[in-house]
């Protein structure tokens, strides 16, 4: 898969609906969510990753996730070299968003509003979503669901 693909994928409505029912859990569903760092902080600096650790008590753990996806350092390393992103900006943080989705095989499932299938396949990677075991707050699937159809997102 190469970059121009995770590019044509924005195009689709549904993906762009599914992004924002994304970024509703992961508390980025505002413009500022692409300068929001885990814990509600911000960066200004969209050269790269931040790679701020953040220790969030409330799961005992350190977070370096970043961006309206909150993305932690060590994926957005691993994307950023497998899709060649120069930088952190917005349009490079959607791509790799979009690449996420593609890596738990469920951009087919977005493209065409499968929205359960695709909710369940994305849970491993966003702990926000329906379904995840990660062991932190999720959204409901109906929350989940009308954010999507907000953004114009169809289900099949």
């Amino acid at each position: 898969m190469n970059r121009q693909r995770l590019k044509d994928a924005l195009e689709n409505t549904n993906v762009r609906a599914f992004l924002m029912a994304i970024r509703l859990g992961e508390g980025t569903i505002d413009d500022a969510g692409y300068w929001r760092i885990v814990g509600g902080g911000t960066f200004n600096d969209d050269r790269a990753h931040p790679n701020i650790r953040v220790f969030i008590p409330r799961y005992n753990v350190w977070s370096s996730a970043a961006g309206a996806y909150q993305i932690i350092g060590r994926t957005w390393r691993a994307v950023q070299a497998q899709y060649g992103f120069e930088d952190f900006t917005p349009d490079c943080q959607d791509e790799a968003a979009v690449a996420l989705i593609l890596g738990r095989g469920a951009l087919d499932d977005v493209e065409a509003g499968r929205l359960g299938d695709a909710i369940s396949k994305c849970a491993a990677e966003w702990a926000s979503l329906p379904g995840s075991t990660a062991g932190q707050r999720t959204e409901s699937f109906a929350r989940v669901a009308q954010v999507y159809q907000d953004h114009g997102g169809s289900l099949a």
